[in-house]
C-alpha cells in the first residue's frame, strides 16, 4: 500500500494505492474507519456488486443506492434522489456518503455529501482508470446542468481516497484508454519524463501511472485547491473536451476520449507528433465530430470564461503546459486549422 497526501483548506487526507484492498476486510475497516455511523454507499449498475459488498461489510449500517451507469446519471433528479435517500434513512451531520464507482457516481456522491446538512463525511472509492488518476482527487464535486457539463458543483475534499488498482481487471478496454487520456494529460502539462513513458512500446504497470499521475495532481491542487491559477494546468484538453461532450448530447464519446480530441489542437506541432501515435496506440479517437460549428456554441458556458476571454491551456513543450486568455473566435480558429492540417490522416 501506498499512501499519498493531498493538502486542502480543511486539512491533509490521503490517497490510498493498492492491490486487492477490496478483498481484506481488515484493511478496509483501517482505511474506511466508518465505525457505527450510517453511511449512504453510492454506485452505479456497471459495478460489480461484490465492491459495494465488501464496503458494506465494514459499516453495518449502511445502505446501498445503485444508479444507472452513464453521464446521464449525474443530474438534479439523481442528486435529489441521494438527498431523499439520505433524509428518509434518519441521516445526520455524523452520518458519511461513500462512492464506488467511477467520476459520475464520485462527483455526483460528492456534492451530495457537500451540501447535506452542510456537509458530511465523504468517502471515494474509484473504480475506473479515469477516477483514479483525476477526478477522485482534489474535491471537485460537481452535476450537470441544462446539458452543460459540471455547471453546479461545489469544492469538497474527502476524508479519503482508497484505489485498489486490481479492479482495473474488470475494466472494459474503451473504458481503460478513456481514462489513460487524463494520465497523459497529467504528463504533457507537467512531467515530461511521465510522458515518456507512454511512448514505450509496453506501458508502466497500472499502480505506477495512477500513483505518478496522483503525484502531480496532488502537488497542483496543495498549491491551488480552489483553481485560482496553477491548478488550471489540470483542464488541459477539457476547454474544447467538455464543448465536444456537450454537442454530443452528453453520450457518444466518453468524457476521456473527449479530452483526448481537445488536447490536440492545443498543442504545438512538435507535441503533437508526439501525441497522436500514442493517442493510435492506447485506441483513443484523433478526428473532431463533423458538427464543429454545434460544439463551438457550447464554448460559451466554459466555466473559465470572463467576459469574452477563456482561460486555456497550452503545451508547446512536453512537461510544461501553461495559460494563456484567448478569445472563443481564436479557439475555434485553432480547431479549424488543426482539422486542416490533419485532413485525411485522423481517425
Amino acid at each position: 500500500m501506498k499512501t499519498l497526501d493531498v493538502t486542502s483548506a480543511g486539512g491533509t487526507y490521503p490517497v490510498y494505492v493498492g492491490r486487492g484492498i477490496l478483498k481484506d476486510p481488515e484493511a478496509l475497516a483501517k482505511y474506511l474507519p466508518f465505525g457505527k455511523r450510517k453511511v449512504l454507499v453510492v454506485t452505479d449498475d456497471g459495478v460489480p456488486s461484490d465492491y459495494t459488498r465488501a464496503v458494506l461489510s465494514v459499516c453495518p449500517e449502511g445502505e446501498i443506492v445503485t444508479l444507472p451507469a452513464g453521464e446521464g446519471t449525474k443530474s438534479l433528479s439523481s442528486f435529489e434522489l441521494l438527498l431523499s435517500r439520505m433524509l428518509d434513512a434518519g441521516f445526520t451531520r455524523s452520518s458519511a456518503v461513500c462512492a464506488v464507482g467511477g467520476g459520475v457516481v464520485g462527483d455526483l456522491s460528492g456534492f451530495a455529501a457537500a451540501c447535506y446538512m452542510r456537509g458530511i463525511d465523504f468517502y471515494n472509492l474509484p473504480t475506473t482508470m479515469l477516477s483514479m488518476v483525476d477526478s477522485s482527487v482534489g474535491g471537485k464535486t460537481a452535476i450537470d446542468f441544462h446539458g452543460t457539463k459540471n455547471t453546479v458543483g461545489a469544492f469538497y475534499p474527502p476524508r479519503a481516497v482508497l484505489i485498489d488498482c486490481d479492479v482495473l481487471k474488470t475494466l472494459p478496454a474503451r473504458q481503460m484508454s478513456a481514462g489513460l487520456a487524463e494520465a497523459v494529460k497529467m504528463a504533457l502539462t507537467s512531467g515530461a519524463t511521465f510522458f515518456s513513458l507512454f511512448e514505450n512500446e509496453t506501458l508502466p504497470a497500472w499502480e505506477e501511472i495512477v500513483l505518478r499521475s496522483v503525484a502531480i495532481k496532488a502537488k497542483i491542487v496543495g498549491e491551488d485547491e480552489k483553481e485560482a491559477g496553477l491548478r488550471k494546468l489540470l483542464n488541459f484538453g477539457h476547454t474544447l473536451g467538455h464543448a465536444i461532450e456537450a454537442a454530443e448530447g452528453l453520450s457518444g464519446l466518453l468524457h476521456g476520449e473527449c479530452v483526448a480530441l481537445g488536447m490536440l489542437p492545443m498543442c504545438s506541432p512538435a507535441v503533437r507528433k508526439r501525441l497522436l501515435p500514442i493517442l493510435d496506440r492506447l485506441g483513443l479517437p484523433t478526428a473532431f465530430p463533423k458538427d464543429t460549428d454545434r460544439m463551438f456554441s457550447y464554448l460559451t458556458y466554459d466555466k473559465k470564461r470572463a467576459g469574452d476571454k477563456i482561460s486555456a491551456v497550452f503545451v508547446d513543450e512536453v512537461g510544461k503546459g501553461y495559460l494563456r486568455d484567448t478569445t472563443i473566435d481564436a479557439l475555434c480558429e485553432r480547431v479549424t486549422e488543426y482539422l486542416a492540417s490533419t485532413e485525411g490522416e485522423t481517425k
